[in-house]
């Protein structure tokens, strides 16, 4: 087709595949297409949205002519949006030169952008517009045709070995052209300096025509990386987005919307409550997403990782040195660094307490460790030690010191109100506890906290120094900076360009971030002391649940108020792990914090004291007042998370309990007039049997008297006042309203009836029986022995 006919559907296209801006238009539902479900459609959409597949050829050929198709600012994350409305320019390179104000004369402001970056913003913003899909069946995100296209264009356009492939070009011998500078056809004021980007530094002075392939790969690149980090990661509130700017950024922004307001006229600005509202979006990153970025974030470390070693000589460096090489070397810091912290930020402190949280955890854990996506293997040993983290990634930990240590006590917050007991939360704990035990991490985050603590020197040429945030100035390979040889400047700009001038550093190592490591390691211990106990009931559970006890021949808990958690319904075997993640997780804070044997004994024997002579939980912790008890937070904690709890018993006359679910209503209150009618009539001579000393009066003692609730009227009067009527001997047949045992009856008398018995004959077995469990029931617990009677 002819280039006027695609540059039609071009728009049409990429809407029908990703689905509308608003959500309406779900598309192909690329997060929802998966291989195994539908391998057909799979295939065929992976191939014709392949880097070297029909879709982005014809994308080159549209750039080729330099077709520009609008993209709502008003759909763009939040801040960025915000800010643009307010014509105030963002510091990302990727927006300068492309908003523009409709042709028609609309409200709307909307980015001019060119084929590359129009098909990359539907696919990148599809992964958040395109919440509400229609899911029939359960879908693995990380085998997704949408996850598997995430993957393929970093590879294609980031690659770890050799460069980007050219893209494929109609015209024999031509190159497709990269974009030139454009005038803005608005006027803005930025954010920060006005520095060349990447792109422009290598292209903007080339011909279009003979465009050189490196800067055809950097500008790919370096496109595609500011639009998934724009999409994926730039959302959160305006505290947030103001912290991130510098104080001469912030007094720009302020004496202009001090001019905006001072003026009376009509004005494309919102109001500052608007504005307000637009920059506080509310985001919710999906488990999906969080998945995506962390694919994001093990690729670059590879990415970068892939650099090659620097030659010895600089000259030959300023020489050889290729844009892709270049951009291998800031690409971490530069771009994903800031946004990714307070994208963590966030989710740390929104995101429910719940095992979903294990997404964010591996995401942060793996931006931790980028050592483990190094080309160099390690060296294979028989022993299985964990490897030691290498002195080169000092400089690293260093300059992301908030990423560990900030992080890191976040972390603490949220485990400290999680319930420990539960195997996938104690999993998460034990997985940050054996990354930070890491040998040689701890010493290197020590030493980068060292670094920040150091008095800053007065001297005389680095008096008016600034510290400047990494992200001014648009596209990192702009006018690199030079060299700076002081670890503790460079630990000081990173800290103070994420968090401000006025942030007041809480170590990790210091006393108030020790004893909050202190505090989860008690909680560990009380964790593992409810694990065992639950452990131990669930064991006496399956043991006392024999034949007969189904029957209800064995006494039945009515004050029981045993209070679970998922171990119930899981397993031994989930008991066993929780338990060894908690011991392993115990031992690596140890490990990481050096805490000594005393201070474990110490936690252990609190831990020990919680627990009384027969297994059971003490009180929660309270506090006596003139009222009674009243719970501390700690108590409450311990209620909320199972770890400890009140005994509550009925304390009244056990015939007049509730109606239980497990009853016929009517059976007990018609049993209930019958039991009253025949203590009634035979008080006395019940009394006379249970006043004998022999064996007959041990059983009636035993049967017709409650010796619990006998002692609790003699030293409570109001249960003396509520139960006076009826503390006596007495006859109780509410058991028989139970449907178990109406439906253990029906069962003897169908068995009576296969072996030919009459009802005469199930009444004796029956009276038999309960006759013979009596006898039992006295022995054990009234004493009864048969050589002294």
């Amino acid at each position: 087709f002819s280039l006027k006919e695609l540059h039609g559907i071009f728009q049409w296209l990429v809407e029908s595949i990703f689905g509308s801006l608003d959500g309406i238009i779900v598309g192909w539902n690329l997060r929802c297409l998966q291989g195994r479900t539908n391998p057909n459609e799979y295939s065929v959409a992976l191939d014709f949205l392949d880097p070297s597949g029909p879709m982005m050829k014809l994308v080159y050929k549209l750039q080729a002519e330099e077709y520009r198709y609008d993209f709502p600012v008003s759909y763009l994350p939040g801040p960025v949006k915000a800010s643009i409305q307010e014509q105030v320019l963002p510091e990302c390179s990727l927006y300068h030169n492309k908003v523009q104000f409709p042709s028609s004369g609309g409200l709307g402001l909307n980015l001019a952008l060119n084929p590359f970056e129009y098909y990359m913003f539907y696919f990148a913003i599809s992964l958040i517009t395109q919440k509400n899909s229609p899911v029939t069946h359960h879908v693995s995100p990380s085998n997704s045709a949408y996850f598997i296209l995430v993957d393929t264009y970093l590879k294609c356009f980031l690659p770890t070995e050799g460069s980007v492939l050219p893209p494929p070009s109609s015209n024999p011998g031509g190159a497709i052209p990269s974009p030139t500078p454009r005038s803005p056809a608005v006027p803005f004021s930025s954010y920060g300096m006005h520095h060349t980007s990447l792109l422009k530094r290598h292209i903007a002075h080339q011909p279009s025509v003979n465009a050189d392939p490196a800067s055809q790969e950097i500008w790919r690149s370096e496109t595609l990386l500011q639009i998934f980090v724009e999409m994926w990661l730039h959302h959160y509130s305006l505290e947030m987005y103001q912290k991130m700017q510098s104080p001469h950024v912030k007094l720009e922004v302020l004496h202009y919307r001090l001019s905006i307001s001072s003026k009376h006229h009509g004005s494309p600005a919102q109001s500052s409550y608007q504005a307000l509202h637009a920059y506080q979006e509310s985001f919710k990153p999906t488990e999906e997403h969080v998945l995506v970025v962390r694919l994001l974030v093990k690729h670059l470390h590879a990415f970068s990782n892939s650099l090659k070693p620097e030659p010895l000589s600089p000259s030959a460096h300023s020489h050889t040195a290729s844009p892709l090489e270049e951009f291998k070397r800031v690409v971490i810091p530069r771009f994903v660094q800031e946004k990714l912290y307070i994208f963590l930020q966030h989710c740390f402190g929104h995101w429910p307490l719940d095992a979903s949280f294990r997404a964010v955890l591996e995401m942060w854990l793996s931006y931790l460790q980028p050592w483990r996506y190094a080309p160099e293997k390690p060296p294979q040993s028989t022993e299985p030690l964990p490897r030691s983290v290498p002195e080169k990634w000092a400089s690293f930990i260093q300059e992301n010191l908030l990423m560990y240590t900030k992080l890191f006590v976040g972390f603490l917050n949220r485990a400290l109100r999680t319930d420990l007991v539960s195997p996938k939360n104690a999993l998460m704990v034990f997985r940050v506890a054996k990354v930070f035990a890491q040998p040689n991490l701890a010493e290197m985050i020590l030493k980068g906290e060292q670094l920040f603590l150091e008095p800053e020197l007065v001297i005389p040429h680095r008096q008016h120094r600034l510290f400047m945030s990494p992200t001014l100035g648009g596209s990192f390979l702009s006018s690199r900076s030079p060299a700076v040889t002081d670890a503790s400047f460079k630990v000081k700009s990173h800290v103070y360009s994420l968090e401000g001038q006025d942030f007041q550093y809480k170590q990790m190592f210091g006393a108030e971030v020790r004893n909050l490591v202190l505090k989860l390691a008690q909680l560990i211990c009380q964790a593992q002391q409810t694990a065992k106990s639950i452990s131990d009931h669930s064991a006496e559970t399956m043991a006392s649940q024999s034949f007969f006890s189904w029957f209800r021949f064995t006494p039945s808990e009515v004050n029981g108020s045993y209070t679970g958690n998922d171990l119930d319904e899981i397993g031994q075997d989930s008991i066993k792990k929780t338990d060894e993640y908690l011991e392993k997780a115990l031992e690596y804070l140890c490990q990481i914090f050096k805490l000594s044997e005393a201070q474990l004994t110490q936690m252990m024997m609190k831990c020990g004291t919680a627990q009384d002579e027969n297994g059971k939980k003490q009180l929660p912790d309270c506090i006596a007042s003139e009222n009674g008890l009243i719970l501390t937070p700690l108590g409450r904690y311990q209620i909320i998370n199972g770890l400890r709890r009140f005994e509550l018993q009925y304390q009244g006359d056990t015939e007049l309990q509730p109606i239980r679910s497990y009853e016929n209503a009517a059976l007990v209150r018609l049993l209930f007039r019958l039991s009253s009618v025949l203590n009634q009539r035979l008080a006395d001579q019940m009394e006379v049997l249970c006043s004998r000393d022999d064996f007959v009066g041990r059983l009636c003692r035993y049967h017709l008297t409650n010796p619990q609730l006998i002692q609790k009227i003699r030293y409570s009067p109001m249960v003396r006042d509520r139960t006076s009527h009826s503390w006596g001997p007495r006859i109780s047949l509410r058991f028989l309203a139970s449907y178990r045992t109406l439906i253990s009856l029906l069962m003897i008398y169908f068995l009576a009836s296969w072996f030919y018995v009459g009802p005469v004959g199930c009444t004796f077995i029956i009276l038999t029986g309960y006759f013979l469990y009596a006898v039992i029931m006295t022995f054990f617990f009234e004493g009864w022995k048969p050589h002294e009677h």
